[in-house]
């Protein structure tokens, strides 16, 4: 019954194909000698199987697995994934992979690699006179991480169950044909780290589902260590969420722009494998290539604004771990940095000059955000109350009443403090006397930070859209609020869920984000996005170490550090003026 399914779902596509593509004569596509069975060349084997999806709640799909005739089992194996399964993995079809695949390793051209190939899901109908739902644009046209969970979490554990698959992101493929072609990339851009090597035919990089949102992304992101193989045709679809040959180029733009490792081979045809299959061989050695040679991300400059604060081949580093949930770092006068373990109720210290990890205090009510202030002593939020901490860790009440969560401290010992609770931002002025409410009204003021001039506070509301900045009043009241920093969200959200803020010198904001540090210019554009250390809550960021150029971001059960060519800001100094912003 599903692939009657998708063959209709296939119709459709080609009809519209046929009906919107200029008429123009195409060239001929065949498929060569790699394509074709040979005597001599061992045929793999290939399984199918249902499975059932709790990812994809409900769905049904038939799986199919090739196993080449090399493959022993005394070591891993590479894996190469297909979208739209039941297409690719026919030999007699138009794509023919397993015969391919067959050719190619047997020449040792690509490694021994077990080949996975998926069906979309179907939820299937509970009678014959109701219409099952059709999984497949949301599975892959989607910009999220899902399709990657659900090949993570239940797909590469299921084949694994039986034969010996590789754990190493640069030995695994993903290839796809439309909206299969943008799956592929995505699954690669948001697991970077667990597929390295890309096929992307006739990709579906349109809006459908926000997928034409990746040259912007591509163009601003850090670069990933992917290599992608591109390919369209100039008669592609041309419909309402776009043109699909115009949208691959904008891509195509954008990796160039951002210095990957890809190539684009342009065609003729429409919206189908004529041209795909037969370049399918080639497809598959582009992206093998040099392997077990791992795909690197650039390390050569590019015209990225990012890299502008980016040390090509610096990464991140693990500075300290072994915690429960690392938060609120900051650095003193020498850049040694302290950071909260909040379950575990401690602050720890990592020295700028030696690396080392010690104890600073303990029993801290659960500190939350931390600042140096002008007198030496370090600011903790803590629960319903502010402390300060002296050289030796013994802690005093600055305020209390106040359910804080990130705080920053100015040059003059004035303290600002968000309180998510109450939706409200407090000010407790240098002498100690005053506390009020300063900002209001704010979703879940949570991040906070000043500009390096001092003059403007920037708060991050996690729960709306926008970043929000007040000047600063000389008697320490706040005015002129607005909706200013408009950073990158994921697909369907209606929140940014920005976390962390820290700023550079030059006045460069930087906002831990679910989609990585993101780095906005002074007038609010996001202009780079740094990838995440991990797969993990990314909660806040400063910069410290003895030069101030290294950022240290705590993500969950780390903290890491990574040297730029930047340097960050300390409050307790006197203010920064920047340049004027680029407009």
């Amino acid at each position: 019954m599903r692939s009657h399914f998708r063959g209709a779902c296939l119709s459709i596509l080609l009809l519209i194909a046929c009906a919107t593509a200029p008429a123009q004569p195409a060239e001929q596509y065949k498929l060569g000698p790699d394509s074709q069975i040979h005597p001599g060349v061992p045929q793999g084997k290939i399984e199918q199987f249902p499975w059932t999806s709790k990812i994809f709640n409900g769905t049904h799909r038939d799986c199919w697995v090739y196993i080449p005739a090399q493959y022993d089992g005394n070591q891993p194996a590479c894996v190469m994934v297909f979208q739209d399964g039941g297409r690719f993995v026919k030999r007699d079809g138009q794509w023919r992979a397993p015969v391919v695949m067959d050719n190619l390793i047997h020449r040792k051209e690509m490694p021994v690699t077990i080949g996975i190939f998926l069906d979309p899901g179907v939820v299937p109908a509970d009678s014959p006179k109701e219409l099952p739902r059709y999984n497949r644009s949301l599975e892959y046209d989607s910009p999220t991480d899902q399709y990657a969970r659900f090949l993570l979490q239940e797909m590469l554990p299921e084949v694994g169950r039986k034969y010996r698959l590789t754990q190493d992101g640069n030995a695994r493929g993903i290839c796809g044909s439309s909206s299969g072609g943008i799956c592929a990339f995505t699954a690669a851009w948001e697991r970077p780290r667990e597929f390295s090597r890309v096929i992307s035919f006739v990709g579906s990089f349109t809006d459908l589902k926000g997928g034409n949102r990746y040259p912007d992304l591509i163009r601003k992101n850090e670069p990933k260590p992917i290599r992608i193989f591109q390919q369209d045709g100039r008669n592609d679809l041309d419909i309402y969420a776009g043109s699909w040959f115009i949208a691959n180029t904008d891509v195509d733009a954008a990796l160039s722009f951002a210095g990957y490792e890809h190539t684009f081979v342009v065609g003729t045809e429409g919206h189908n494998a004529k041209h795909g299959g037969a370049i399918l061989p080639g497809a598959l050695r582009y992206v093998w290539k040099g392997y077990p040679e791992p795909v690197h991300a650039p390390k050569e400059p590019t015209k990225q604004p990012v890299m502008e604060v980016l040390i090509p081949g610096e990464e991140w580093q693990v500075a300290a771990e072994g915690f429960k949930f690392t938060e609120g770092p900051a650095a003193d006068a020498k850049g040694n940095v302290f950071f909260t373990d909040i379950p575990n109720n401690r602050i720890h210290r990592i020295d700028a000059e030696t690396g080392k990890v010690t104890l600073f205090a303990e029993n801290t009510n659960g500190s939350n955000g931390l600042m140096f202030g002008p007198d030496g002593k370090l600011y903790a939020a803590q629960k319903r109350r502010v402390v300060a901490y002296d050289t030796n860790g013994t802690e005093e009440t600055v305020a209390d009443e106040i359910q804080g969560n990130d705080l920053v401290v100015g040059h003059d010992g004035a303290i600002y403090l968000t309180e998510p609770p109450t939706k409200q931002v407090w000010y407790i002025s240098p002498d100690r006397n005053t506390k009020k409410v300063v900002g209001e009204n704010i979703a879940f003021p949570n991040g906070i930070i000043l500009t390096p001039d001092q003059s403007q506070l920037i708060i991050a509301d996690m729960k709306g859209a926008n970043l929000v900045i007040y000047q600063i009043k000389s008697d320490g009241t706040l005015k002129n609020k607005q909706h200013y920093f408009s950073p990158q969200m994921q697909y369907n959200k209606i929140q940014c869920d920005v976390d962390g803020l820290t700023v550079d010198a030059q006045g460069r904001l930087y906002a831990t984000s679910p989609m990585g540090l993101q780095v906005f210019d002074q007038a609010g554009r996001v202009t780079g996005i740094i990838n995440k250390p991990q797969d993990k809550w990314l909660a806040n960021v400063t910069f410290g170490g003895k030069d101030m150029d290294t950022l240290y971001a705590a993500c969950a059960d780390k903290v890491f550090k990574r040297k730029t060519k930047v340097k960050g800001v300390r409050f307790f100094d006197a203010p920064i003026l920047p340049e004027k912003p680029k407009l």
